[in-house]
């Protein structure tokens, strides 16, 4: 961000800033109705792929925060577009049934398929991920011509209310390897991600800020997109965390802190 522009609208992660697992992080709708009363733009951008909309949307209200499911950004609806724009059909989708459901009316190959693939598009299957299912994705990618892997994020990992869990970025780099290609990323932490999210919300790059507990696929991503990144102490953070060559523009306790650095920050 170019140094004396004020923020003027904001990105805001879910898992890890608003909650973790099926736990609601204190304060957090107070911190949406705050933005709603300042008329402050904002957008939810995820890399949850194991949901849809509905159902994040859902989940939200069940939080005392009421959005509509086009106030979310997540990597299947940015895929879905790409495939088209490609004309990249027919698809394998390697998602839970509900978040594949978004791919409704394209070409999609049977689970029991592996050639034939247009575009291999992989999510977060969470423990369903078996050398099996891993290994088709492999062969389907392995076919001459080669089809567009499609990956919906790079994060490394996410936090749940019983710890640490893999995410998608373990199985995409691990297929990258084998197959010898390189991934398409529709979320974070591509640019493009971030750049659509910048069209949605109507602002330019450099008055947005993103508000996340990753500090390379959130903040890092987001400061590489041209925006400002704020790093929550919450989800999966840890101290370390300000040690792997990523410098937040802040780093708050909470997101429900960030009204006050809002306040400090538009001041200037």
């Amino acid at each position: 961000m170019a140094e004396g522009v004020r923020p003027s609208a904001l990105l805001f992660d879910l898992d890890g800033v608003f909650f973790v697992g099926d736990q609601a992080v204190a304060g957090g709708a107070d911190v949406v109705r705050w933005a709603r009363a300042e008329g402050i733009p904002f957008l939810f951008v995820t890399n949850t792929t194991s949901h849809s909309r509905q159902s994040l949307t859902r989940k939200l209200e069940s939080f005392d925060i009421v959005v509509d499911p086009s106030q979310l950004l997540t990597p299947v609806v940015a895929a879905r577009d790409l495939i088209v724009e490609r004309g990249a059909e027919p698809i394998a989708v390697f998602l839970p049934d509900e978040s594949a459901a978004e791919f409704e009316g394209l070409r999609r190959l049977a689970t029991t398929q592996s050639q034939g693939a247009a575009a291999v598009v992989v999510g977060d299957l969470g423990e369903a991920w078996d050398f099996a299912t891993l290994n088709r994705a492999f062969r389907l990618l392995m076919a001459e011509p080669p089809p567009l892997l499609v990956a919906l994020g790079l994060s490394r990992f996410w936090a749940d209310h019983d710890g640490l869990v893999l995410d998608v970025g373990a199985f995409v780099r691990g297929l990258e390897f084998a197959a010898d290609t390189q991934a398409v990323v529709t979320g974070k932490p591509s640019a493009s991600f971030f750049h659509a999210a910048a069209t949605h919300v109507g602002r330019p790059c450099g008055e947005i800020v993103m508000v996340g507990d990753d500090v390379r696929s959130d903040v890092g991503a987001a400061q590489v997109a041209g925006m400002r990144g704020v790093l929550v102490r919450t989800g999966k953070f840890a101290p370390a965390d300000l040690d792997r060559g990523v410098v937040p523009d802040a780093v708050i306790d909470s997101v429900v802190d960030l009204p006050e650095w809002w306040r400090t920050a538009t001041a200037r």
